[in-house]
């Protein structure tokens, strides 16, 4: 009996997983950024695309997945310091800015979209998956890639935790978050800060591209359908919050992967909509809520 449950739980657990630790990528880059800057970016299921199409093009030039790893997240960040310093700041001081810069970064998502579209065309592509083979985990057959992704994931989040609350580098972040007036006065470049915190939430959705890419196609609305679990991600665990952001992430993840054992996996999103709707019901802020928080 225990056996039979273990193989029928045991693959759905470790796909939830190894999904879950991308989802929290994306979310993370989203929570980054509204604690930080007030912003929803809407934009941000184009630069996880983004990621993944540049992954396509670099490999087939002949550049090595890992390599990727890096390159791809790198090219976003001039783009994101661009569209933070020239388009958000514009409306930033605004008395709806909330409206405002949803409607500006929906509007970024549409021109991305339709711009992947001319580039790469709108058929499905996929790279080659990067680390080949299968391994026994909890006596079911998995493969390898996916085992990487949870393990790389896992440190990726540990170390963003770590730079926003154990560094220097963080505390200037958080500081600016708590009272720009008062850092300005103290000497820190908010608008840097600001910029340069924008674009590593972007680089971080591009980085899940990246990653998820080998497992899924590629194609121009991909960013559409990915960030609808990302937002649920985000206000389930607070936003704002880092912490909230990983226990939702593995939390709504694996509530899909298991759901998918007894009713159509049509039934998947909606049920992750209906928790995000009774979260919102009975504790609106979300699990947590802040970067104070964690």
């Amino acid at each position: 009996m225990l056996e039979s449950l273990q193989y029928i739980f045991a693959p759905q657990i470790i796909n939830g997983l190894s999904i879950g630790v991308a989802v929290i990528l994306m979310a993370l880059g989203l929570t980054i950024i509204f604690g930080l800057l007030d912003v929803i970016n809407m934009s941000h299921g184009e630069f996880y695309a983004a990621g993944a199409f540049l992954s396509v093009s670099l490999m087939s030039l002949g550049i090595s997945f890992w390599w990727t790893l890096i390159i791809a997240p790198l090219l976003l960040v001039p783009f994101g310091i661009v569209m933070q310093e020239l388009l958000i700041k514009k409306v930033f001081h605004h008395k709806d800015r909330h409206i405002l810069t949803l409607l500006l970064t929906f509007g970024v998502a549409t021109i991305l979209e339709d711009l992947y579209k001319v580039i790469w065309g709108a058929n499905t592509a996929k790279p080659a998956t990067p680390i080949a083979g299968a391994s026994e985990v909890l006596g079911v057959m998995f493969p390898n890639y996916r085992l990487f992704l949870m393990v790389f994931g896992a440190l990726l989040i540990l170390s963003v935790w770590l730079l926003i609350y154990k560094t220097s580098i963080g505390s200037i972040v958080r500081a600016s978050t708590f009272d720009r007036d008062m850092s300005a006065s103290l000497g820190i470049p908010v608008n840097k800060v600001y910029a340069l915190t924008f674009a590593f939430g972007v680089a971080l959705a591009a980085l899940a591209g990246v990653l998820l890419a080998p497992i899924y196609s590629v194609f121009p609305t991909m960013g559409k359908d990915f960030i609808l679990l990302a937002f649920a991600v985000v206000i389930v665990g607070g936003l704002g919050s880092i912490k909230g952001a990983v226990i939702a992430g593995l939390l709504l993840t694996q509530l899909q992967s298991l759901s998918s054992l007894y009713i159509s996996p049509v039934w998947s999103d909606p049920i992750v909509f209906a928790v995000m709707v009774l979260v919102l019901m009975f504790k609106p802020s979300g699990l947590y809520a802040g970067m104070k928080n964690g």
